[in-house]
C-alpha cells in the first residue's frame, strides 16, 4: 500500500476502534437513547450537507422505506442497544463481542444468499467463533445476571449490524455509498428522537460527557465514513475491511490504559477465536452486500479522479 493507504488504514483502525470507550463513558451519566441521539444528529449534521453538495442524495426519495430500514437495524435499534449493553458489560468485551458481526452474516447468507452457499472453511469458522462467544460469556461473565443481559445485548447489535450488508446488496448496491449512509443518519436521527425526549437528563452533563458524545458524532461516525470510503478508494475494498479485525484490539487497549478495564482469561480467549472464526466463516473477504457498495465507492472515486483538472 502507498504512504496515504496505511495513514489511512490506520486512523480507520483506531478511531473504529474508540467507540466503546467514549460509550462507556457517555452511558454513566446520560441515558444510551440521549447518547445514540447525539451522535446520531452530529454526525447527519456533517454527512448531509457533503452528500447534498456532492450530488450523492439524488434519486434517494424513492427509496426511503429502504433507507428507513437500514437505518433502524444498522444505527437507530443497535447504537441505543449498544449503549445500553455498555451500563453492564466493559467497553472491552462489548468490542470483542461486536467482533462476531462477520459470523452472523455468514449465518444469514447461507439462508438469504444462495450466492454464499456455506463451505467447510466457513462452517468451522462459525463453530469456532461461537466457541469464542461461549469462551467470552462463560469465562468471563460467568452467572452474573445483568451483565449477561448486557452481553445479550450487545450480540443482537452484531446480528442487526449483520443484517445491514442483506439490505445494501439487494437495494442499495448501484448508488453512491455517501447518499445511503447520511440519509439514514438522518432517519435514525428521527426514529430515536422520541426515545431520546423520554429520557432526557435532569441536569446539564458534565465536560467528559459532552466531550464523549462529540468525539462519537464527529470524529467516530461522520469522519470515519468519510476516511473509509477514502481508504477503499485508494487500497480496494478487501485490504480495507482488515480493520475489522483490528477495531476489538484497539478498543481493549484503550479499556486497559484508560478506564482500568482488566485483561481476564476469557477476554483473551474470547478475542483470539471470535477473530479466528471471523476471518475463516467469511473467506478472509468483505461481507456480502458490503463488496458491492464499496466497489462502487471505489468506482465512483476513482471516476472523480480522473474527471479532476491537471
Amino acid at each position: 500500500m502507498s504512504a496515504r493507504g496505511w495513514a489511512l488504514f490506520a486512523a480507520v483502525s483506531v478511531i473504529w476502534g474508540m467507540p466503546y470507550l467514549f460509550i462507556k463513558i457517555a452511558v454513566d451519566e446520560i441515558s444510551p437513547s440521549v447518547m445514540a441521539w447525539s451522535r446520531l444528529a452530529l454526525a447527519a449534521a456533517v454527512l448531509l450537507p457533503i452528500a447534498w453538495r456532492l450530488g450523492a442524495l439524488r434519486g434517494l426519495g424513492a427509496r426511503w422505506r429502504t433507507l428507513t430500514v437500514f437505518a433502524a437495524v444498522e444505527m437507530a435499534i443497535p447504537w441505543q442497544l449498544l449503549g445500553f449493553g455498555e451500563v453492564h458489560v466493559s467497553s472491552s468485551l462489548a468490542a470483542i463481542l461486536i467482533a462476531a458481526v462477520p459470523l452472523f452474516v455468514a449465518l444469514i447468507a447461507t439462508r438469504f444468499d444462495h450466492s454464499e452457499r456455506p463451505t467447510p472453511t466457513r462452517l468451522a469458522g462459525m463453530l469456532i467463533g461461537l466457541a469464542g462467544v461461549v469462551a467470552l460469556v462463560g469465562i468471563d461473565i460467568g452467572g452474573k445476571g445483568d451483565e449477561l443481559l448486557g452481553a445479550f445485548a450487545i450480540l443482537v447489535v452484531a446480528f442487526l449490524y449483520a443484517i445491514g450488508p442483506m439490505i445494501v446488496k439487494r437495494s442499495l448496491s448501484d448508488v453512491d455509498p455517501l447518499g445511503p449512509v447520511a440519509a439514514s443518519l438522518g432517519l435514525a436521527t428521527l426514529l430515536v428522537t422520541p426515545f431520546a425526549l423520554a429520557d432526557l437528563p435532569d441536569s446539564v452533563p458534565s465536560s467528559d460527557t459532552l466531550a464523549s458524545v462529540a468525539v462519537l458524532g464527529f470524529l467516530c461516525s461522520a469522519l470515519a465514513f468519510l476516511l473509509f470510503f477514502r481508504l477503499i478508494a485508494e487500497v480496494g475494498p478487501g485490504k480495507a475491511t482488515v480493520i475489522t479485525y483490528i477495531n476489538p484490539v484497539v478498543a481493549l487497549g484503550l479499556g486497559v490504559a484508560i478506564l482500568d478495564e482488566s485483561v481476564t482469561t476469557g477476554v483473551v480467549v474470547g478475542l483470539l477465536l471470535i477473530l479466528a472464526g471471523s476471518w475463516l466463516s467469511t473467506d478472509g473477504r468483505l461481507p456480502p452486500g458490503l463488496a458491492g457498495l464499496a466497489e462502487r465507492a471505489r468506482s465512483r472515486a476513482a471516476a472523480r479522479s480522473s474527471e479532476a483538472p491537471g
